[in-house]
């Protein structure tokens, strides 16, 4: 089942990175950023967390070792937490940087394009990094979180900023299973994945 979730990984980075070429002049993701990996739960799988684990195993003792020093500490805040959403940061982040780039999960390949919403009013889902001055913040109106067409024109650029249906329910949902052959399993957030 693994190797069908491969294929469906190739088929699934060859869309993004077409999505996210498309919408070159709008992305300002770099090396070292770390945002994203930041202050969120990261929903993750059962087979994205198997895959995970495949690439936390290749990984130098020490990095390993930091990675279960954040694991410890984030499951002892969670276990000390009031509040009633528990947000950490990735224990995988070292440094500012992904030490499992390569088997990362869906949410973490999608983050930082604009995507649909489906079932509201609201136009677009633009990712939280524009009012950083990042991905989209060359046209999004920082009142209304959407595309103005003003700043649009102000830019000059000639491909338009577009939202791409990248939800992580979307992406994981049944279609792709049952293209691919493959099941997610359950999915939770990363954190609950080490908790006992």
């Amino acid at each position: 089942m693994l190797n069908n979730y491969l294929d469906y990984l190739v088929f699934i980075d060859k869309k993004l990175e077409k999505f996210f070429n498309k919408q070159k002049d709008y992305i300002f993701c770099k090396k070292g950023c770390g945002l994203c990996c930041q202050n969120a739960q990261f929903p993750y799988s059962k087979i994205e967390m198997q895959y995970l684990f495949l690439g936390a195993k290749e990984l130098p003792k020490e990095i390993f070792d930091k990675i279960e020093a954040n694991i410890e500490k984030i499951l002892k805040n969670k276990k000390d937490f009031k509040g009633e959403k528990f947000v950490y940061d990735c224990p995988f982040l070292i440094d500012n940087v992904c030490s499992v780039y390569d088997f990362r999960g869906i949410i973490c390949r999608s983050f930082g394009l604009m995507s649909i919403i489906q079932g509201t009013d609201k136009k677009n889902q633009v990712p939280f990094c524009y009012a950083k001055g990042l991905n989209y913040s060359n046209v999004i109106d920082p009142e209304t979180k959407q595309v103005s067409a003003e700043k649009f024109k102000l830019t000059g650029i000639e491909e338009e900023p577009l939202a791409f249906n990248v939800s992580y329910d979307f992406l994981t949902g049944k279609d792709f299973e049952e293209a691919f052959k493959f099941e997610f399993g359950e999915k939770k957030p990363l954190i609950d994945w080490f908790s006992i």
